[in-house]
Parts: structure tokens; sequence; C-alpha cells
């Protein structure tokens, strides 16, 4: 969220300061090569002259289009625009530029000829005209129509990304670079955002100048039917909830979700002891269109479920870590964040070496916050926990060949596209193995110390410091192992190293060193049932992966096979389709029935398969019944995962 960093030399209270560590400085000098290489100018920590306007015309929800227009101050000479390219939050270089399009660049009302530059298509070669001072470009950024593509733009709500909707001048650093930006939104419609409005006038709403990065970490949500809400009521330093959703019942908020909501803001500042923005907002989408999305910002973050969030409480608790994970990020992520994650613009190549602490133990605390807050019972923690740790027992063989570290090159390699074989590929697993080991971590510190200190304490001591600075301090793995070594002395590099470095972590120890263990039965956990197939689910994907090790949609579309188990041996394949199971058809009921039956049966499951417009019928030699993921206490050892989940 997944889903997702900048700076300025404007005053701390409107911008993100950068504050360059040696490591960093060497990490970028081999990425600025890489631009240099490219025959782009790499960016200087030098001011870019005069203020480039920006105006994003956002009215036309029809076809959802964003029609650009930028006002460049220029001298005479060659200059190169670029389209951000290495997006903060996703790691990768994923900026959509084959969503641009219509690119006019005009001086005096007159055309000017541009070129892509030849090794890099994200950067726009022109020649400025002696006499020019400003230069008009206009484009047109198109928002996906269906899903697959990326909704950004629907007739009830938008998500505007200033990443997406921008070209700037390259040779900069991107804090050295202003932006005064204005919007026209569709009529009567309401927005929320970190910037500042300077005025209005209908629709179009001007904003203060702001510099490049910090714009760029500052979207706008904008809908038809919108509710704010206070998270930390009185507080010098406001917190809001702002939720746009498709329809005015959506909007519906119990005073017991409001509490727990703004209990979230409460267990964070009692977990850090700080914060470092002037102000919050959540921006919050509820929409069957516009869903999905997690992207963290210093100041704000872009969040997106399902229409009922709010409306179906009880039967919704999968997700519901989604904000408590977005805005830890705030801390870890945004304020403290990996050296190699800094970079001085949009363009040059990031790092990621280090995600297994940015968003590995940002998913730790994501659970543990949401459960502190009240968002969830201490059961869905352990139900949820159970799921994450049953993937790293049974579902990730892929642990064989590659390690966590490893997989933090997957935003690059893979840009989280779909996968045929999940478990032995394996993504992103930085994210749940991270959380896994970061347990671990954190009941080693409750031991050592005899639950005197416990994660707790690292994260208050290393991303807790400078409270109210908004200037960002980077890491490396060696500052993470002083930390720890900080908050009690032990050979945390090997300890760190043994899950991230080596192949076969150990994902298990933490649960059991916190006093549980993952057990199988065949009765899935009132959290796993909403997992599949709740209406706060995009999913509707049935689990049979640590059964015959399959997952499967409603219509019987395989989505994964686990590599070496049952399915995979009797030689099924993903992308293929389940149509009937021993002679009926498809349900996921009736392939329920079928695997519990031949617990007490020598006879093979039967599977008529569909792949490629072939039919055949597979035989599947599994027998052990129905398998769905719980934990259960170690009796005799202390509980530390009931100390973890107790609110502050």
């Amino acid at each position: 969220m997944p889903r997702l960093h900048r700076p300025s030399p404007l005053p701390v209270r409107c911008s993100v300061l950068f504050a360059l560590s040696l490591a960093a400085l060497a990490i970028s000098g081999a990425a600025l090569a890489d631009a240099a290489d490219a025959h782009i100018p790499p960016p200087q920590d030098t001011p870019y002259p005069g203020t480039i306007a920006i105006h994003v015309d956002a009215s036309d929800t029809r076809q959802g289009i964003f029609r650009v227009h930028e006002t460049i101050p220029v001298s005479a000479g060659k200059l190169i625009l670029l389209y951000p390219k290495w997006i903060p939050g996703d790691h990768s270089p994923s900026g959509p530029i084959d969503m641009l399009a219509g690119l006019k660049i005009t001086a005096h009302g007159k055309p000017l000829k541009w070129t892509r530059n030849e090794y890099d298509v994200y950067a726009f070669e022109l020649e400025v005209p002696q006499g020019v001072a400003n230069l008009d470009v206009a484009f047109q950024y198109l928002s996906g129509r269906t899903p697959s593509q990326g909704i950004e733009m629907t007739g009830k709500m938008l998500d505007l990304a200033w990443s997406k909707m921008s070209l700037y001048p390259a040779g900069h650093y991107s804090r050295d670079i202003t932006f005064a930006p204005s919007v026209t939104f569709p009529q009567g419609w309401q927005f929320a955002t970190a910037l500042e409005q300077a005025s209005r006038a209908g629709d179009t709403v001007s904003f203060k100048p702001k510099t490049y990065n910090t714009l760029v970490d500052s979207p706008i949500y904008a809908g038809r039917y919108f509710k704010r809400v206070d998270l930390d009521p009185g507080a010098k330093t406001p917190v809001h909830l702002d939720v746009f959703a498709d329809a005015p019942k959506y909007l519906e908020i119990t005073p017991e979700q409001l509490q727990v909501h703004r209990n979230l803001v409460t267990q964070a500042y009692k977990l850090f002891g700080s914060h470092h923005y002037d102000h919050y907002d959540f921006l919050f989408s509820l929409s069957d269109e516009l869903s999905g999305n997690g992207l963290e910002h210093h100041q704000s973050s872009e969040d997106g479920m399902g229409p009922g969030y709010f409306t179906n409480w009880a039967d919704n608790a999968p997700n519901r870590d989604l904000l408590a994970h977005e805005y830890t990020h705030s801390w870890n992520g945004k304020f403290r964040r990996p050296a190699d994650l800094w970079t001085p613009n949009f363009n040059v190549p990031m790092g990621d070496s280090l995600l297994w602490v940015y968003e590995g133990q940002t998913q730790y605390w994501g659970y543990v916050l949401t459960t502190r807050a009240g968002m969830w019972t201490p059961q869905q923690y352990r139900d949820a926990l159970a799921m994450v740790a049953a993937n790293y027992d049974r579902n990730r063989p892929g642990f064989e060949w590659r390690t966590l570290e490893d997989t933090t090159n997957d935003p690059t390699a893979a840009e989280r596209a779909a996968l045929p074989y999940r478990s032995w590929q394996m993504s992103e697993e930085y994210y749940s193995g991270g959380q896994m080991m970061w347990l671990a971590v954190d009941a080693k510190i409750r031991s050592l110390t005899h639950d005197r200190k416990s994660l707790d304490t690292f994260a208050r001591d290393f991303f807790g410091v400078d409270n109210g600075s908004f200037v960002t301090k980077t890491y490396t793995f060696d500052d993470i192992v002083n930390a720890l070594n900080g908050v009690v002395k032990f050979d945390w590099k090997a300890f760190l190293d043994r899950y991230v470095d080596q192949l076969e972590p150990p994902f298990s120890k933490g649960l059991e060193a916190s006093g549980w263990k993952l057990v199988y039965t065949d009765k899935p956990s009132t959290y796993a049932r909403q997992y599949e197939a709740g209406s706060q689910s995009p999913r509707h994907i049935y689990n049979f992966t640590y059964s015959i090790g399959l997952t499967l949609t409603k219509d019987g579309g395989i989505n994964d096979v686990r590599w070496n188990g049952p399915a995979f041996k009797a030689g099924i394949g993903s992308g293929a389709q389940v149509v009937a199971v021993q002679g009926q058809a498809y349900k996921a009921g009736v392939l329920k029935d079928a695997i519990s039956a031949a617990k007490d049966s020598k006879s093979p499951i039967e599977l008529l398969i569909k792949d490629q417009g072939h039919y055949r019928t597979v035989p599947v030699d599994y027998h052990g019944g129905l398998q769905y993921p719980h934990l259960v206490r170690v009796k005799g050892t202390p509980d530390y995962l009931d100390q973890i989940i107790k609110a502050r």
C-alpha cells in the first residue's frame, strides 16, 4: 500500500527539508552517474529561478481527463523537462508516463518543437529561443477507465497526485524548484489536502506556493459526498479524517467508530512520543471504483476502501489496518528514511535495500496500533497474524532460493504485477516477512530486559526524535543495529542477518517467543471468512492454500498454485479454471465438501480443469482435510503478544 517523502529550503512549518547523510551522498552519487549517462544533467542543489505556475482542470469527470497547464520561467538555451519516474512510496520507476498525452509547448503563442530523450522516455528536450522568459506547457493526464488501468477519477470523486500532473526542469534538486498550484474542481465538489489554500474563485482554488518535493508529497482528494472528522479535538496540531464516498449513506459514522479512529492518533503519539507535521489529513475514499489505494505522505495519506467501511463495520475487519499503516509512515519512511531511498529529485534511481524496515516495521506497527486503538479486537489481531504466519509456514517455499532482502528488488523488478506462481517467485515479502521478523525482535527485547523494554522503546528512540521537526533523517543498516543495541546489548547484526540475508528465515520464532504457536483446524476464523468473501474484500478469493494448495476466484479461476503442493504435483497450473469437482459444477462449498470427504478416503479428489481452451480431469491425491490457521497459547510461557497489543 500498499502501499507510500520530500524536503525544502522554505520555513519548516510549510516544507519538508532533507538532511543528507554521508551514506546517502555515496549512494546518490552512483545514481547521479546513471542520470548523466542518459545525457540528462544531474540535479544540483541550486535554486531554480522564478516560480512555476501549474493549473489542473479536473472538472471532466465524464471522460476522466485532467488538463494541465504550466507556465515555466526560462532563459534561452537547451531545456530538459522531466516527468517524475521514481515515485516515493511505490519504491519503483513507475511514473505513468504512458498516461501523459497531448503535450504542447509554446512561447509567445508560437509552438516549440520538443523531442524525447533518446535514452530516457521521461525526459523532453527543447531549445528556448532568445528573448523568451516563460514557456507555456500543456498536456492531459488520462485517468484509467477500468480497475486494471488504475481509476483516479469517477463521477463522484477523484485522486489528484501532482507527480502525475507535472513536468519539472532537470538540473535542480526538487526542493529548489517552487510551484504555485491551482485546481479547478467539478462544480460543487469539496476537497481535502495537506496544501494550504490561498484563494478561491468559484470552483477554482489556488494554493500557497510550495517547493516541488512538498507539492508532490501533497495529493488532493475531492468529491461530491464529503465529511471531515476531527480526530484530535482541541489539539494545536490538527489531525483530520477526510472521507469521500460513493453516496451520502456511506458517510455515516457511529460514535464508537469515531472514538477508535481518534484512539489511533492517541496510540501513535504514545508509541512515538512525537509528530513531524503541523497538520495531518487522512484522505479516505469509500468507493467501489476508487478503492484499494494506500500511499503515504508526510502530512497526509491516500487511503481507499470499499463503500461499506463504516456501514458494514462488523463484517469488515480485514484491511482495517490500512489507516494505521499509512499513518505510521509519517514517522517511518517520511521523517526517518533509508539512506538509499533518499534522492534529490524524482528521476534519480532509488535503492530499496532497507524496505524490511521502512515497510516491514510499518506493517508490524500497523497491526499493533489498529488493535491498541480498538479498531480490531485482540482476537481479530491474532487471526490476522495467524494468516500471515501461515504463509511463511506453508506458502513461501521461494525462500529456498531468495532472501528477504532480495525481495526488496521486487518494486523495480515486478512493479506489483500479478505473478503466475507467487509462492515460489515471491513478491515484496519485506512487508509481512519483515513484520514477522520485527515480532521476533520485540519478543527478544522483552526477554533480554525481563519485559522492562520492548520494540516500543526502539520506536520512541529511533522514530520519535526531534519532535516537530520536518527535517528528514536518513538511516543505514548500521544505524538500525546501533539503535537496537541502545535499547539492549545483543548481537543484533547476526540476529537481523539470519532473517534478512539468509535463506529460509525462521519466521515462526517470533510467535513462539511471544508465547503463541500456529495450528491448523478444519474451520476458518471469522476474520478468514471475511477476508475471503466480506463485502469490504475486493478479492472474493477462496483460500485452499494450506490444504490442496490452490487459491480460487468465485468462478473457479485459479489465482495461485502452491509450489510443490498437492495440486501442483498433480500438474495443475495457475491461470486455469476449476470447472467441476467430483463431477459436480464448481462452487467453493462443493470443493470444501470434497476435501473434507477425502480425509476418510483413499480416492483422489477429481477436478475438471479448463486450461487454454482444453478440458482434462486431474486427480489430486490429498487426504489431509481442510486446513485453516489459528494461534493458540503455549502453556507456561510469557504472553508477550497480549502485552504488545494492549492499549497504552
